[in-house]
């Protein structure tokens, strides 16, 4: 349902920014708020409490993104979505506005979820290598769970490359359980 909100949300911001011109100046901006958003659990559980009123996150979402420099056609949009009680689906909005991009542009977009940061040099060569198997310009989108205790999970569409030491420690736990 959070996924559904946020796609109608972004499939509306997408069509107004690609009419006026502005693809690559709400990109970056999102991608600010996206930033924001993932550094802070508090502005996190701000943005999906019940118990904050509309107003309320309307005032401290702007107060937010004006310290932040993020331009009037981003914050109009976070401010319409608190508006609206509809908050709690911005990163899924930001998400599917990445999505509606990238297939604008030809290229599909990876998730992938290590546990630890990418550096710069195996992002590129993860990208590189994902390209070369999809046939496309792949952009990833990284996230970090440190309960993976080391590897990869790839997603591209529909098909998933799990290769998280979690995982194969489970296998491992299985197969001798299997034995015994």
């Amino acid at each position: 349902m959070v996924a559904q909100i946020g796609g109608r949300y972004a499939g509306a911001l997408f069509e107004l920014s690609r009419e006026r011109g502005v693809l690559e100046a709400i990109e970056g901006d999102l991608a600010t708020v996206s930033a924001l958003i993932a550094e802070s659990a508090e502005l996190s559980a701000f943005m999906r409490s019940p118990l904050r009123k509309r107003d309320e996150q309307s005032r401290g979402m702007q107060a937010l993104l004006a310290r932040a420099g993020i331009g009037p056609f981003v914050t109009n949009f976070v401010l319409l979505m608190a508006k609206n009680g509809r908050l709690f689906a911005l990163s899924a909005a930001i998400s599917a506005f990445k999505d509606l991009l990238a297939k604008s542009r030809g290229q599909v977009t990876a998730q992938v979820v290590s546990a630890e940061p990418l550096s710069f040099e195996q992002g590129e060569k993860l990208k590189s290598e994902l390209s070369r198997l999809v046939g496309k310009t792949v952009s990833i989108d990284a996230k970090v769970d440190q309960s993976l205790l080391g590897g990869l999970i790839v997603r591209v569409g529909s098909r998933q490359i799990d290769g998280s030491l979690k995982t194969k420690l489970d296998r491992l736990a299985v197969a001798m359980k299997g034995n015994a």
